[in-house]
């Protein structure tokens, strides 16, 4: 039985980065994973994410964006492909409220350019979308979308090229402890390692039972719209775009391909147990939620429904990732819980989990991220 240096448990969005990073370093690495490279069945489809700095969940992630950013910079450089558009971000949404305070103290701490527009100079520059009198318009020109599954194909090709091995179609049943090794155990054989990563995304608590974390999947829902609207064309420098209305957040991208402007309700979700078992139906009353948004403040967009994806959030009750080392080994390391808004920072928290493994701390500021704070959430 080959004897690996570490097993990736999961090489979706965080999982493919640890694959690289760690390869980049040397180490012999395998990835294991249940599904095919780049697929649609957790958190990372859906052609586009929003990446962006100004950031109203915590500000705390600024330094980490900052060297998402680079990271995504220099793969996309490797590459010789699109991985990263910069076509800014609209924010709208209550001045006093939570989003647009986070919002500004995130620009104003870490000195991130943000612009404040009038109603008539969102209507000169974006024409294609409203910002009715009650709500306030920032414009971050840095902010814009990554190509999802184009970003997990390119960092799963990297890690292959630099000699890291890619097992899939084979769901990793049990880790356990076998001598001063782990042993991984898959449905269809078994693996060795010294030491092992976890970035199993919406399987995590299946991964981590022993630690009880307080997970939570949502479904959530993406869908496409039709415009011959050229307001919409990234060509005429559409933003991406979030949207806090009072009656949820709603957040989508430029026109990419045939199927039109994506939008997506941030807010809401129904808990499920398992994305396997679900359905993908489409939620009558959350379309009928979007096609509101859409027809309240993105005027040229037609209501002519072009496409509909589900992907999964799995979510921490306080909405910021976990990640740390196993407290009940210390060979083992994970991410978990990235609630709807990690995708944007796998670059970095692959190359977290890659020192967190390797040289067992990291020079990256993860101190609110730790496991700690669930564990004194749950107590208390």
């Amino acid at each position: 039985m080959h004897h690996y240096d570490v097993i990736v448990i999961g090489t979706g969005g965080v999982g493919s980065a640890a694959m690289c990073h760690l390869a980049r370093r040397g180490a012999n690495v395998l990835g294991l994973d249940r599904f095919s490279a780049g697929h649609d069945l957790g958190s990372s489809h859906g052609d586009t994410r929003v990446i962006r700095m100004s950031y109203f969940e915590h500000p705390d992630y600024v330094p980490l964006l900052r060297r998402a950013y680079a990271l995504w910079d220099e793969l996309q450089e490797i590459r010789g492909e699109s991985l990263f558009v910069r076509c800014g971000l609209l924010y709208a949404g209550n001045e006093q409220g939570a989003i647009m305070n986070g919002v500004r103290e995130s620009a104003s701490t870490h000195n991130i350019e943000l612009e404040q527009l009038t109603q008539k100079e969102v209507a000169s520059r974006f024409p294609g979308f409203a910002v009715p009198p009650n709500l306030t318009a920032y414009f971050e020109p840095d902010a814009g979308y990554l190509m999802v599954e184009k970003c997990v194909l390119a960092h799963l090709d990297e890690a292959i090229k630099l000699g890291a091995d890619h097992v899939t179609g084979s769901a990793v049943t049990n880790w356990a402890r076998d001598g001063k090794s782990i042993r991984v155990i898959t449905d269809g054989q078994d693996y060795i390692a010294d030491r092992v990563v976890v970035a199993a995304g919406s399987w995590a608590g299946t991964q981590l039972k022993s630690l009880s974390l307080p997970l939570k999947i949502l479904r959530k829902h993406m869908h496409w719209f039709e415009t011959d609207d050229g307001a919409y064309d990234i060509d005429n420098s559409c933003p991406g775009f979030f949207y806090d209305t009072g009656e949820g957040y709603y957040y989508g991208f430029p026109p990419i391909d045939a199927f039109g402007l994506k939008v997506c309700e941030h807010s809401g979700g129904d808990e499920i147990v398992n994305p396997l078992d679900d359905s993908r139906e489409l939620d009558e009353a959350e379309y009928k939620r979007v096609t509101n948004f859409v027809g309240s403040y993105l005027s040229g967009v037609s209501k002519r429904h072009t496409r509909h994806v589900v992907c999964f959030y799995t979510v921490t009750p306080d909405e910021n990732f976990i990640i740390d080392r196993h407290p009940d080994n210390e060979n083992v390391v994970f991410a978990a819980g990235l609630s709807g808004h990690g995708f944007k920072m796998t670059s970095v928290i692959g190359e977290i989990l890659a020192d967190l493994v390797t040289d067992g701390e990291t020079a990256h500021p993860i101190d609110f991220l730790r496991l700690a704070r669930i564990d004194s959430h749950k107590s208390g």
